[in-house]
């Protein structure tokens, strides 16, 4: 299975991204995972006349859509900015909205920052959803930077539950 992780934040060092290796190492016997982080940073700034039918999608949108469009499922992992999503990761979807990668794609979302991240969620939910987004899981998780190690090993048990519970859901196959 193919999964695309994408993190929400652009920070080097990002918890996002380090949960994202952790699930990624999680799953390896059973998935193949491509993580995006701070590619996300080289979207150009989304505009409608930029993306009208019959138009050319800029080199970094054309590698995402079809990164995406590869994928089996999707792992998401967002942080939590000022109450909100991050500029930049919802940059990313709106140049995905019209090109439909998230149409009935598996998608598992988990919003963490160390203050937790429930404002992110419930934006990021509805967003997904009309996106077209098959939403197998979301949660919002109190991530404490020290939980996660660089080489991808979490050391909180309710992380490593969360991201299990989200891994399942991911491999989960239609009936």
């Amino acid at each position: 299975m193919h999964v695309v992780a994408l993190s929400g934040s652009l920070r080097s060092g990002s918890s996002n991204a380090r949960l994202l290796r952790a699930a990624a190492k999680m799953a390896a016997d059973w998935a193949r995972f491509s993580i995006v982080d701070r590619q996300l940073g080289e979207l150009p700034h989304f505009s409608p006349d930029s993306d009208l039918e019959g138009s050319v999608a800029p080199p970094a949108v054309a590698a995402l859509r079809g990164l995406l469009a590869s994928a089996d499922a999707v792992l998401i992992c967002c942080p939590e900015y000022a109450h909100g999503v991050p500029g930049s990761f919802k940059n990313a979807l709106d140049w995905i909205v019209s090109s439909g990668e998230l149409t009935d794609k598996r998608v598992a979302l988990i919003t963490a920052s160390a203050g937790g991240a429930e404002q992110a969620r419930a934006a990021l939910v509805p967003t997904l959803k009309i996106m077209g987004a098959n939403l197998v899981f979301d949660c919002s998780l109190v991530l404490a930077p020290r939980s996660l190690t660089e080489d991808g090993t979490i050391s909180d048990p309710r992380t490593v539950e969360v991201v299990g519970a989200a891994l399942a859901a991911l491999a989960r196959r239609e009936a």
